[in-house]
């Protein structure tokens, strides 16, 4: 009881529950980076997790933690305010050495909450929940990869997220040397150090989901590039008389040459002229 009715516990509970939530972020930002090397490895992540019982049971471990998370950073922002009581109206200059992020870290919650929502609304909903639920959906759940292309492909959407991912950045770069200092790892010595650690780490973590977002929204993500080398390769039997292609050995190199020999080919109708 004492983790839920004393200050001290709160913050304990805020700073374990966060640090579960940082490592979850940084599995889900080498997750991401994956998509940026390979459309069909990342689908093949996504597949594996997917509506799984175990992928499903840590979901709601997940949000089991973020849920405290936030209900106790509300009410240690409410016990603090009444701890200040009348003071908190009184104009006064603020501390030179405390930082911007610890100030506002409640306004930086709210935001990094309402970013949350719209990555669920965007992706879970259409992945897991989706497949749970036997849901219709434009693109297939399990199709992590073109669900990303068309989101990012979207202005507003990518301005949303790197708004998103900035307060988070400033979020996280107090909430992970704070973390550290209430459990006690971080004595006079280490206290700097955690500092300096935590913001590289946490920088590091916010460039790999931008750089996600952006070369998505740019269009030159390695995977999108690759993806037109294959394509101009596919046998388009479609487009061929019958008697060119079928005896042809299966090769797709081999179809592809043999199709563009074919006579009349890119004459007839639905013939993609882009890979003939």
């Amino acid at each position: 009881m004492w983790l839920f009715n004393s200050s001290v516990g709160r913050k304990v509970v805020m700073s374990v529950t966060g640090i579960a939530l940082i490592l979850f972020l940084t599995f889900h930002c080498a997750m991401n980076i994956v998509a940026l090397i390979s459309g069909e490895a990342y689908n093949m992540i996504c597949e594996l997790l997917g509506a799984n019982w175990y992928a499903v049971v840590a979901t709601l471990g997940l949000a089991a933690l973020a849920v405290v998370h936030i209900v106790y950073a509300f009410i240690l922002t409410a016990q603090n305010r009444r701890a200040r009581g009348s003071e908190r109206y009184a104009v006064t200059d603020k501390p030179a050495k405390v930082e911007w992020a610890s100030q506002n870290m409640l306004v930086l919650g709210i935001i990094v909450c309402l970013g949350l929502l719209l990555h669920l609304f965007n992706f879970w909903y259409n992945m897991m929940f989706a497949e749970l639920f036997h849901i219709a959906t434009p693109i297939p759940p399990t199709d992590g990869f073109g669900l990303m292309k068309v989101t990012f492909a979207n202005p507003v959407y990518v301005v949303l997220y790197v708004i998103w991912i900035v307060a988070l950045w400033f979020h996280l770069t107090h909430g992970f040397w704070s973390a550290m200092q209430t459990l006690g790892v971080s004595g006079k010595t280490w206290f700097c150090r955690w500092r300096v650690i935590g913001n590289i780490y946490v920088t590091l973590l916010a460039l790999g989901f931008l750089a996600v977002i952006l070369a998505f929204a740019l269009n030159c993500a390695p995977s999108l590039c690759r993806k037109a080398t294959p394509d101009c390769c596919k046998p388009k039997t479609e487009c061929v008389k019958p008697h060119a292609c079928d005896k042809v050995d299966a090769d797709c190199c081999k179809m592809e040459e043999a199709c563009k020999k074919a006579e009349g080919c890119k004459k007839m109708e639905g013939c993609p002229k882009a890979d003939l």
